[in-house]
């Protein structure tokens, strides 16, 4: 599959810089012409500089890479995610969307929607311009490798908000540690950002439940809707309905 090559070709960039066709090739069992045209799209993307015979990475390009390669994970889940998510959003909506890869992806499935949107990451601001839906983009720090905006400028105009529907991602779920990730700014920024909402929707593919990273974002019992992409385990589906949590999990598009 394209993204997984690409996933592929930008992991090995970050770790070798310098990326050959012909060694890509052998790897990944496919014509040099595909790598060929792999590492133009990766070039056009601004995350490689094509050279003879292949590609190095761009200079001071390893956030973006970073964040491109978590955009290209799971992609069909998220994409099936995002459809589903987009199913509970309606026309004059105020939505706030989180900073991640997944909620980039439902920025992408809104079209023109009718909504105002209240977001912090760089990403889905410029989706949801190209697209023409009105949004208020919360500044402050910028965190490079996240693509988004953190800092006590975020959290304080972020708390003036008060939102229909939020939709966020974590990097784990558990019953025990409830929504977590890695970076203690982009935590807050999420908490922050629940706070305002009447209803929470939490956006989290299979890979990440059962998984548990540094900081927690909010408890289980916090959110009021977890979209999925497969049927969690047991002890996880009896603690959203003790919760009274609805659970969605997206189907594969017919």
């Amino acid at each position: 599959m394209p993204a997984e090559r690409h996933q592929y070709i930008l992991r090995l960039a970050l770790t070798e810089r310098i990326v050959r066709i012909k060694d890509l090739a052998k790897r990944l069992g496919v014509h040099e012409m595909t790598i060929r045209r792999d590492l133009d799209l990766l070039a056009e993307q601004g995350l490689l500089q094509r050279v003879h015979g292949g590609a190095r990475l761009m200079q001071q390009a390893g956030a973006e890479v970073a964040y491109a390669m978590r955009a290209t994970q799971q992609v069909g889940a998220k994409a099936r995610i995002a459809r589903a998510a987009r199913a509970l959003i309606s026309d004059g909506d105020t939505v706030g969307f989180d900073a991640s890869t997944t909620a980039l992806t439902l920025a992408q499935a809104l079209g023109s929607a009718p909504i105002h949107a209240v977001v912090t990451g760089l990403d889905v601001a410029n989706v949801l311009a190209a697209a023409k839906v009105p949004f208020t983009l919360v500044g402050g720090t910028f965190h490079e490798r996240a693509r988004s905006f953190v800092g006590s400028l975020v959290t304080g105009a972020l708390a003036r908000f008060h939102l229909d529907k939020v939709f966020f991602s974590a990097k784990g779920l558990t019953v025990s540690a409830g929504f977590t990730d890695a970076h203690l700014p982009e935590v807050e920024v999420k908490e922050r950002l629940i706070a305002t909402a009447g209803t929470v929707v939490a956006l989290i593919d299979h890979t990440k439940l059962g998984r548990e990273a540094f900081c927690q974002i909010v408890p289980l019992e916090r959110i009021d809707v977890l979209i999925t992409d497969e049927v969690p385990p047991e002890e996880l589906r009896a603690a959203l309905e003790a919760a009274d949590i609805r659970l969605i999990v997206a189907e594969e598009a017919p």
